[in-house]
């Protein structure tokens, strides 16, 4: 047990996990999938998320924060969720049900003001995973959610959930402006 508890063998996880999420964030988005499950991007999000979970779960074993064991609980509701192409009508109210629980708990381990920038970023990251995908407001709500994230786990002194929301909330704030930037006309002469 102490093997797989070595700090060598969790921080390989993390680092594995970390790098199949970012892949999937900077995957280009392709129009036209029928099925969540025929995406590249959503499967680099599926099998990351279980890296992380598997490295979220370790490092409390260890002693790390149970927040992040949360995260990767919702993460995972929220993939299974968009894997299996549930609706916005009947997966929001799942994921907020799911993040309202998580939320309440992670109230009653209140450990001080950085417990809301992992509430809020918890609650963003978990709409992000659940609305459909190629979606300007999925995007917004990644980039957020990942960003308040990034500044509960440099308060935590997290480095690795640090760095993957850093880059998390790069690349999907690369795919807001995208999809905010208004279409260009091509007039010809």
């Amino acid at each position: 047990m102490d093997y797989l508890l070595s700090q060598d063998y969790v921080f390989w996880i993390g680092i594995v996990g970390s790098l199949i999420l970012v892949t999937g964030a900077a995957w280009p988005v392709k129009r036209g999938i029928k099925h969540p499950m025929k995406s590249a991007k959503n499967w680099l999000f599926a099998v990351g998320g279980a890296f992380m979970f598997a490295y979220a779960l370790l490092g409390y074993l260890d002693g790390g924060p149970i927040f992040f064991v949360f995260l990767q609980i919702l993460v995972a509701v929220s993939s299974l969720l968009m894997m299996l192409n549930v609706p916005d009508k009947y997966d929001v109210p799942i994921i907020s049900i799911s993040g309202l629980a998580l939320i309440a708990w992670s109230l009653t381990l209140f450990e001080g003001y950085n417990t809301i920038f992992f509430v809020l970023g918890l609650s963003g990251i978990g709409l992000g995973y659940a609305f459909q995908m190629g979606t300007v407001r999925r995007v917004l709500a990644l980039t957020l959610g990942s960003a308040l994230i990034a500044l509960f786990s440099y308060i935590e002194a997290s480095w690795i959930f640090f760095w993957l929301n850093v880059f998390f909330a790069l690349f999907s704030a690369y795919y807001v402006a995208k999809g905010l930037t208004p279409a260009k006309k091509i007039i010809k002469a």
